[in-house]
C-alpha cells in the first residue's frame, strides 16, 4: 500500500470515530438508541394504606365449640353420630358402659346416708354433753367429704351418655365401639360452624400496629387460584407470645364472607392499620434492591435514566410508599428497572 492510500485510509476512519460526537456546546451528546423494553410510571399522590400481611387459620370460637371426653375408665357402648354430622342440643353422640359409673354412683349414695347418720348422731352427743365439740366438727367434715362424692358420681352417671352441649356440627369423632378409654381421651368435638374465627400470627412489632376494629381483607389460595372470602374486622389482639412460635395471636371475624369457611382452613389477611392520604406512590416495580434499601431510575426530560436511593415506607402487591427521594409528577423505570445503568437513555419506553 503506498502511502497516499495509507494516509486516505487513516482519516477515514478518523472521521468514522468522530461522526457520532458533537461538538456543538462542547459537550459529547450519546448517540446511542437507548434502552429498550423498559416501562415508566409517573409517581402520583394519593391516599395510601398502610397493611399488615399474616397468614390466619379459621378456628371456632370458644363459646361455640366443646371437646367432649369419658367420666372416667369405661368401654365404648354405642356411637350415634358420625363426623360431619349436624346435632342439636342435647342430642346423644356416645354411650359407654354404665355399669361402672352406676355401682360408683350406690356406693356414694350408701356412703351420703351413713355420713348424714353419723353427724346427726354427734351433733345430739354433743348437746348430751357426751361427745366434745370437736367430735362434732370431724362428723361436719366426713358429711361434706361424702356429699362432694356423692355429687360427682351422679355427673360421673349423667355423663355416661355423652350429648351435645350446643347445636352445631360433629368435627371430629374418634370413638371405637368396644374400645377401652379413659377421661385423659377426647372423643368428640362440636361446633358451630356459623361462629368461626380468624386468627392470624404476627410478629409483636406488627401487633403493636393493630388496633381492635381494624379492616381486613380476606383471601384463600395462592397465584392465580386467590380466592376473595371478603371483608372482616379485628376483634382482639394477643397480650402475649407464643413461646413456640415468638408470635402473638390476631383474632378476626367475616363481615361478609363470599363462601362458608371451614375449620382449619388456611387464609391469608391484609390488616389495614392507617392510612397516610396524601402519600407519594410509584409501581412496586420500580424498586430495585441496593444494600440494605432500595433505589429507582428517575427519567428526566432528555430521557436519561439517573439512579436515586429512596426511603420506602408500606406496600402492597402493586403499590409502594415513597417517603424519600422520588417527588410527585416524576417518571420512574418499571419494568425492566433491574436492567438499567445509571445514566442510561430510555428508548422506546411504554407508560
Amino acid at each position: 500500500m503506498n502511502r497516499r492510500v495509507w494516509m486516505s485510509v487513516a482519516l477515514a476512519g478518523v472521521g468514522a470515530a468522530c461522526g457520532g460526537r458533537g461538538s456543538g456546546n462542547g459537550q459529547d451528546v450519546s448517540r446511542e438508541p437507548g434502552v429498550l423494553g423498559v416501562s415508566t410510571s409517573v409517581a402520583t399522590t394519593r391516599a395510601f394504606p398502610h397493611e399488615v400481611s399474616a397468614i390466619g387459620m379459621v378456628l371456632p370460637r370458644p363459646d361455640r365449640f366443646a371437646s367432649l371426653a369419658p367420666p372416667g375408665q369405661t368401654r365404648v357402648a354405642r356411637i350415634f353420630v358420625v363426623a360431619g354430622q349436624a346435632v342439636a342440643k342435647g342430642d346423644p353422640l356416645i354411650e359407654f358402659e354404665r355399669a361402672p359409673f352406676e355401682a360408683a354412683a350406690q356406693s356414694a349414695a350408701a356412703a351420703l346416708a351413713n355420713a348424714e347418720r353419723a353427724y346427726a348422731r354427734a351433733v345430739r352427743l354433743v348437746q348430751a354433753g357426751v361427745l366434745a365439740q370437736k367430735d362434732s366438727g370431724q362428723a361436719a367434715a366426713d358429711l361434706a367429704a361424702a356429699q362432694a362424692a356423692a355429687v360427682t358420681a351422679r355427673r360421673a352417671q349423667e355423663l355416661a351418655t355423652l350429648r351435645a352441649p350446643l347445636n352445631g356440627v360433629v368435627t371430629r369423632m374418634s370413638a371405637v365401639l368396644g374400645a377401652s378409654v379413659d377421661a385423659n381421651q377426647t372423643m368428640v368435638e362440636v361446633a358451630d360452624p356459623m361462629a368461626l374465627d380468624i386468627v392470624f400470627n404476627v410478629s409483636p412489632a406488627e401487633a403493636s400496629r393493630i388496633h381492635r376494629g381494624d379492616t381486613a381483607t380476606v383471601t384463600s389460595g395462592e397465584g392465580t387460584s386467590v380466592e376473595a372470602l371478603g371483608p372482616g374486622v379485628v376483634t382482639s389482639i394477643g397480650v402475649a407470645v407464643d413461646s413456640a412460635s415468638r408470635a402473638v395471636a390476631v383474632r378476626a371475624r367475616l363481615t361478609a364472607p363470599t363462601r362458608a369457611l371451614r375449620i382449619g382452613e388456611s387464609v391469608v389477611g391484609r390488616i389495614v392499620t392507617g392510612v397516610n392520604p396524601r402519600a407519594v406512590v410509584i409501581p412496586v416495580d420500580a424498586l430495585v434492591p441496593e444494600g440494605d434499601g432500595y433505589r429507582v431510575f428517575v427519567v428526566d426530560s432528555a430521557g436519561i435514566a439517573h439512579a436515586r436511593a429512596v426511603t420506602v415506607g408500606g406496600r402492597t402487591e402493586s403499590l409502594a410508599e415513597i417517603l424519600s427521594g422520588v417527588a410527585t409528577g416524576e417518571t420512574v423505570v418499571t419494568t425492566g428497572a433491574y436492567g438499567v445503568q445509571d445514566s442510561a437513555r430510555i428508548g422506546g419506553a411504554r407508560r
